[in-house]
């Protein structure tokens, strides 16, 4: 595989989840490729995507041109490591989805999931069920869903019970990245850096949601984090969203842990006060 990116001579050595399990070689980071129709999307727009005050992990071709060869893609190694500067990722959001606002809906977004279910179809499960009239009524028709775990049980009533706390949105959807939280890369004072793009096609005030809410849940943020955000475009009802979807996340996630659920809980009765 060394030699299709055109590597040679260079001991791999194994990074975080942050570069999906990836291995850095010198310069360049091999990564294993969970869904290959993003991944060489990801890459396509990485190439060339200019966002202001963020370093970017460019896509290495493979010797063939190829973005993607047997389930791995490659990058330029972007250096840092995540940390709790949470503010600033919210910062980074905004600026990358005023940089992909241009960018066309890929297909593979509006494909259902279809089974036997990969993870990549719980991420679309999950954020259909946050926007969906009824929420997980899509996943009981398509067979993948039987809440069994007690708190993937709590999960699934606690998106019953914030699905009537929704109201109409009018923001407009774009191509944003949904997994902002643990993947963007601080390094000192040199510009946050970012490895991949995970993409959906929602309000982008939605998606620094889902940052904040992974924050308070599991990062440690301060409780000041919604707040100190709130003029977004229809913020309430974007974290509203955001909450219902990693609740949904959980539920349906094989191998989610009861330990994650407390701090979602947590995060529910704050968005509740800020409805």
């Amino acid at each position: 595989m060394l030699s299709t990116f055109g590597l040679r001579a260079v001991q791999p050595v194994s990074l975080g989840a942050e570069w999906d399990g990836g291995w850095r070689c010198g310069d360049v980071v091999l990564s294993p490729v969970a869904d290959h129709a993003r991944a060489a999307w990801s890459a396509k727009v990485r190439e060339t995507l200019m966002v202001d005050g963020v370093r970017l992990a460019r896509p290495v071709r493979a010797t063939d041109g190829r973005y993607v060869v047997s389930g791995w893609r490659a990058d330029t190694y972007v250096e840092g490591s995540p940390e709790p500067r949470h503010d600033e990722v919210v910062s980074v959001s905004l600026r990358l989805h005023n940089a992909t606002a241009q960018l066309e809906r890929p297909r593979f977004l509006a494909q259902a999931p279809v089974a036997p279910w990969v993870d990549v179809d719980v991420f679309v499960a999950a954020d259909r069920a946050a926007w969906e009239p009824v929420p997980l009524r899509s996943v009981r028709a398509a067979g993948g869903f039987e809440a069994t775990s007690p708190d993937a049980q709590h999960s699934v009533e606690l998106i019953k019970q914030l699905a009537t706390l929704r109201k109409p949105v009018q923001s407009p959807a774009q191509l944003v990245h949904g997994d902002l939280f643990g993947t963007v890369l601080f390094s000192g004072s040199m510009p946050p850096g970012l490895a991949d793009i995970t993409p959906y096609w929602r309000p982008p005030a939605w998606a620094a949601g889902v940052a904040v809410v992974d924050a308070l849940a599991w990062g440690g943020a301060d409780d000041g984090l919604l707040q100190r955000w709130d003029d977004l475009p229809e913020w309430p009802q974007m974290v509203l969203r955001a909450l219902m979807f990693r609740l949904a996340v959980h539920a349906l996630h094989p191998r989610s842990t009861a330990e994650a659920f407390p701090g979602l809980a947590r995060t529910a009765d704050l968005v509740r006060l800020m409805l």
